[in-house]
């Protein structure tokens, strides 16, 4: 009678072998959650591309090792809503995109400002000199320098790598920016999206908290 049970508990362990739940399939599970963020940030819709390429990885090793790995609906439900949040993220910010300059302004981006970091930052850039009394459109961050709670003028920059680090921005790197009626904007770590009037400072102008000049000013009709 030992000997039957014994048999019987052989034939289960074969039929019903224990099978580790693939780590690749969890992770592309774990992409699609986090990647949801790329709505708002695109530079994550990067872990949607990557939670498409693990489901995927997944799903072969599963159907090459049935018998080890276990996840298949896992792994096609990564891959499935990767490819969901990568698509409508990508529609999203092109959506964007294409509206968010407003009728009658020009879309400039503040690398077309800058000088190359070999080149020296004592004058404008061509592209400054070229667009001088132009109505813009302009992404870029509020100095921290510039004050906290609402503002009406500030100092914008490319980047907050500089100055969260404690470093002076470059010339080329900063517009002097005054709000037009009354308007006003939060301080903070957010980036601003501004439509008006950009001109050059026709002489060398120094600001307070600011070791170098500045070059530019914009009058803004639009801020977001």
């Amino acid at each position: 009678m030992s000997v039957d049970i014994e048999i019987a508990r052989d034939s289960d362990e074969q039929e019903f072998p224990y099978r580790a739940v693939s780590t690749t399939a969890i992770a592309s599970v774990i992409c699609a959650v986090v990647s949801l963020l790329g709505l708002f940030v695109w530079a994550l819709l990067g872990l949607a591309l990557l939670g498409v390429v693990l489901g995927i990885a997944g799903y072969l090793k599963i159907k090459r090792f049935p018998q080890e790995f276990a996840g298949h609906s896992l792994a096609m439900t990564g891959v499935v809503f990767n490819t969901l949040v990568l698509l409508g993220g990508i529609s999203l910010h092109s959506y964007v995109y294409l509206t968010e300059v407003p009728e009658g302004y020009t879309r400039v981006h503040f690398w077309e400002l800058q000088q190359a970091s070999n080149s020296p930052d004592d004058r404008p850039s061509s592209k400054a000199i070229e667009i001088d009394g132009n109505d813009i459109f302009l992404k870029g961050y509020i100095h921290p320098s510039s004050g906290s709670g609402l503002l009406k003028r500030f100092i914008l920059v490319p980047d907050l790598g500089t100055c969260c680090f404690g470093g002076q921005p470059k010339s080329s790197d900063m517009i002097e920016v005054r709000l037009l009626n009354g308007q006003t904007t939060k301080a903070g770590l957010t980036k601003k999206k501004l439509a008006g009037t950009f001109t050059l400072n026709r002489r060398q102008q120094k600001v307070t908290d600011f070791d170098n000049t500045v070059f530019y000013q914009m009058k803004v009709d639009q801020i977001r």
